[in-house]
């Protein structure tokens, strides 16, 4: 499967985006990484394949346990971006170019939500070897951080049906499947502080803004640099990670 399977959205929003994705998303905190290191036993010796890598911003911090990386992207954008050491291939949720038990982990951040999940979880278990695990990772913006409250306006009439992790439909998904234990999961505080251009940048990275023709998109960036017109600011947000074991 190529680019062309992808979700409509993500794959307009996020070959035009990739750039701004990686200048502007935020990346992960450490005792995040060091607690999804330690569950998943990451360490030379062990294959953990980054699955939707995006432009690596997990990948990279993946690569710091002395694992072997292997990030797997659809959209060629964002592939670009990926560094070494990883290994970089083109790949899908539902169809990955690996080997039968080849992996002793499999790390999914921002991105279960575009997956079909009953043949991406297949998939999933496909590639792992007994004993692996399947890592879930999210940033999510705190819903009662007055910033979050003031962009959803600004946006929320583009989105027309765009998938999105909130509602948790991915978690009726893990919960539902014979195929992984259950969900073993903590938080971490991730702030992220930024200036209205920055702001705006994170703001244009989202797929369904990236998608927009530039004359419906521009009113939308100037509305959120307005947010940030007084100096920088932090948005509250935290990084969730949840773990399951494949049976």
């Amino acid at each position: 499967m190529t680019c062309r399977d992808v979700h409509a959205m993500a794959a307009t929003g996020f070959s035009r985006r990739a750039e701004s994705y990686e200048r502007a998303r935020p990346g992960y905190p450490d005792a995040a990484l060091e607690w999804l290191a330690q569950r998943l036993g990451l360490d030379e010796g062990r294959t953990v394949v980054d699955l939707a890598a995006g432009t690596g911003k997990l990948t990279r911090l993946l690569a710091r346990t002395g694992a072997r990386v292997v990030a797997v992207e659809p959209i060629a954008e964002m592939r670009a971006l990926i560094a070494p050491p990883a290994e970089v291939v083109e790949g899908t949720a539902e169809a990955m170019p690996l080997e039968d038990a080849s992996a002793d982990a499999v790390t999914v951040a921002q991105a279960f939500h575009w997956f079909d999940f009953e043949p991406a979880l297949a998939e999933i278990r496909r590639v792992l070897r007994p004993g692996g695990q399947l890592a879930i990772v999210w940033n999510t913006r705190r819903s009662d951080d007055p910033l979050h409250v003031a962009i959803d306006p600004i946006i929320e009439p583009h989105r027309s049906g765009t998938p999105s992790h909130r509602g948790q439909p991915w978690r009726e998904a893990l919960e539902g499947s014979d195929l992984f234990g259950p969900i073993e999961e903590r938080d971490f505080d991730n702030p992220q502080r930024l200036d209205a251009d920055a702001l705006a940048e994170r703001v244009a990275s989202v797929s369904f803004i990236a998608s927009l023709p530039d004359d419906e998109r521009e009113p939308v960036m100037e509305a959120v640099r307005e947010l940030a017109a007084g100096g920088p600011v932090t948005i509250g947000q935290r990084t969730d990670v949840h773990i399951l074991p494949a049976l």
